[in-house]
């Protein structure tokens, strides 16, 4: 055997482990939720679940709901994280910015699903803020903040910071400082620089932070239906609902395909409209 080929069949030895977790967890359930789409309950072939997605104005309003929100939180994120990512590399000191990389990341070290009740405890009626104001005499009644559209866009753009903020920091990690001083020599100002310098650069980083954050919005469950509840009109709990409550996984698995292909063809068309290439942005 030649050293080529032994080196060619360690490689695919090592990348084995990798590629049949992919295909055990993403594949083949993604292959069997696309057949189970085009079947009735008595294993049929049939178009029908999609046409109850297109036909029904209720699932086709949430779904739109569902895109609306999740585009507004991703671009809220972008304009939380962005700042927080040029101060990290471009601004603060190395002990600071450790102390700040630290601050940014430490929240995540527990669940979701314990970051949420944590916003829930701050917002429900008999929680913190309600009682501060309270406290204050800014109010005279306790105020239920939770279940509105605002609480569940802070939930959102709080579970999906680090996502957004860290590959903007790898992004403005390779800049070059000089590049940012010649700016000023040469008569730039701030936004100047900013526009012509450091927003390029850094592309690579938004674009990957924002289609994570957009997808993880667009598919999210936990934080829409704690915050939100019964007003969060997500299209998640649509999916949960045909799943769970109907026990009809085919239209179930038609809401997902469609919810994927949206995902898939949206990012392409960003992709193409900003003129990014993934796989140089990667």
């Amino acid at each position: 055997m030649s050293s080529r080929l032994r080196k060619s069949l360690g490689l695919w030895l090592l990348l084995l482990p990798m590629l049949l977790w992919i295909c055990l967890l993403f594949v083949f359930p993604h292959i069997k939720l696309f057949v189970l789409s085009f079947e009735d309950r008595s294993g049929h072939f049939t178009l029908a679940n999609y046409a109850n997605f297109f036909n029904n104005s209720l699932y086709r309003g949430v779904f739109v709901h569902t895109v609306e929100y999740s585009i507004l939180t991703t671009l809220l994120t972008l304009a939380i994280s962005f700042p927080a990512a040029f101060l990290v590399t471009k601004v603060l000191g190395e002990r600071t910015k450790a102390i700040v990389l630290l601050a940014i990341v430490l929240p995540y070290w527990v669940s979701e699903l314990i970051q949420v009740f944590t916003w829930m405890v701050l917002f429900r009626e008999t929680g913190i803020i309600s009682y501060t104001l309270q406290a204050l005499g800014i109010t005279h009644h306790s105020i239920e903040f939770l279940y509105h559209n605002w609480t569940m866009i802070v939930g959102l753009v709080y579970t999906s910071l680090l996502f957004m903020t860290i590959p903007i920091i790898n992004s403005l990690e390779t800049l070059d400082d000089s590049l940012i001083e010649a700016s000023y020599d040469l008569g730039g100002n701030f936004w100047t620089t900013m526009k012509e310098i450091v927003i390029p650069h850094s592309m690579p980083g938004i674009m990957v932070g924002s289609i994570m954050v957009f997808m993880l919005d667009l598919g999210n469950y936990v934080t829409v239906t704690l915050l939100g509840g019964k007003n969060s009109m997500w299209f998640t709990e649509n999916i949960y609902d045909q799943f769970i409550v109907r026990f009809n996984q085919h239209q179930g698995s038609a809401f997902s395909v469609v919810l994927l292909a949206f995902s898939v063809i949206f990012v392409w068309a960003l992709l193409k409209i900003t003129g990014q290439d993934m796989s140089e942005a990667m």
